[in-house]
């Protein structure tokens, strides 16, 4: 009777899994940020809580899945442009601004944004950071554009109070007119217990990972487009230690169908372009979304949103609208994009 009842569940959560997209109603539905800057930074935290971030040194959050959005900014940052935030439950958030020298910063709150302290002041004048990512409310590394040749990565172990740029002479070296993309704060992502992967774009499109928190790297080749300076991967995202997704194309060839997409199976090994290329643009930004009943990805970018429930093979366009960002907690997730657009995916099986 056990095993009957075992067997019983398993079919029935499988059969939830693999939902067929006529059964879905996948939308965005538009919440009201409170903010007119462009945003670019986004990170869900919960099903009830979610940051986004942008220009004029604003940010925004929600503790109530969205109905209603505090808006804030930062103390003499009026100026700066937040391409990336990351956050916790705890009322912890990080900002990363992007911008030519001294424009690039990272601020740490611990109470909801009532009080800010500054963490890194940048003082190299080619530095220009892109993104970060955080294993946890203490462990973070942050991407800036290549400098001296070479890729810049600034880490965190202790939540901030020290970020550490890892030595030129142990970084891998990138190509002529090779950079990174801060346009929605994921051209980089940590993996597994020791995993980094940053993406790249201008020249060539390629993934740099390493296993050892930075040790030792390993640079891979994807089939993107790129070759110029408006293309290449914009983002990367982990649906667990091995599977992976990158998304980008020409952002001034937004609409332009091709090798937007690609995806690895192995860590980040090896990268396989997918069914994308036969019916997505440009995409900013890509996300995992799974909960009991769908699992799919996600991809958004200026000229619209799709999904896809088998890997990649496939992918459904659902909406027509702007985006740069988008962003899951399992189930929930968010999307945010110019003029204070922020949007709540809702995702229902039709009866």
């Amino acid at each position: 009777m056990r095993i009957f009842f075992q067997l019983l569940i398993l079919f029935f959560v499988t059969g939830l899994q693999h939902v067929n997209a006529r059964q879905l109603s996948v939308k965005w539905e538009i919440q009201k940020s409170t903010l007119t800057s462009s945003l670019r930074g986004l990170c869900a935290v919960s099903e009830n809580v979610a940051w986004v971030s942008g220009t004029k040194g604003k940010y925004a959050f929600t503790r109530d899945g969205g109905k209603s959005w505090q808006r804030g900014s930062v103390p003499g940052a009026d100026s700066l442009d937040f391409r990336d935030v990351e956050a916790f439950a705890n009322g912890t958030a990080y900002l990363l601004s992007a911008g030519p020298g001294g424009a690039s910063r990272i601020y740490k709150t611990t109470d909801w944004g009532a009080a800010w302290k500054k963490q890194v002041h940048n003082q190299l004048e080619k530095a220009f950071f892109n993104a970060f990512d955080f294993r946890d409310d203490r462990n973070g590394v942050a991407a800036g554009d290549p400098i001296e040749g070479r890729i810049f990565i600034l880490q965190t172990s202790d939540g901030g109070e020290n970020w550490r740029r890892l030595p030129l002479d142990g970084l891998p070296k990138v190509k002529d007119g090779e950079y990174g993309f801060a346009a929605s704060g994921s051209n980089i992502a940590v993996f597994g217990e020791k995993g980094i992967a940053l993406a790249s774009g201008g020249s060539v499109a390629r993934v740099f990972r390493t296993t050892d928190r930075g040790k030792s790297w390993s640079v891979v080749a994807s089939p993107l487009v790129s070759g110029n300076a408006s293309s290449g991967i914009f983002s990367i995202a982990f649906k667990d230690e091995n599977i992976s997704m990158i998304a980008g194309g020409d952002y001034q060839k937004d609409g332009q169908l091709g090798i937007n997409l690609a995806r690895s199976v192995d860590g980040g090994r090896k990268w396989e372009s997918i069914g994308g290329q036969k019916s997505v643009g440009f995409r900013s930004c890509v996300a995992w979304r799974q909960d009991a009943k769908t699992a799919m990805w996600v991809v958004v970018g200026t000229s619209g949103s799709d999904y896809s429930l088998d890997e990649g093979k496939t992918w459904i366009r659902f909406d027509e609208g702007s985006f740069n960002a988008v962003d899951f907690a399992g189930s929930a997730g968010w999307a945010a994009g110019a003029q204070g657009r922020v949007a709540k995916l809702h995702v229902q099986v039709k009866k």
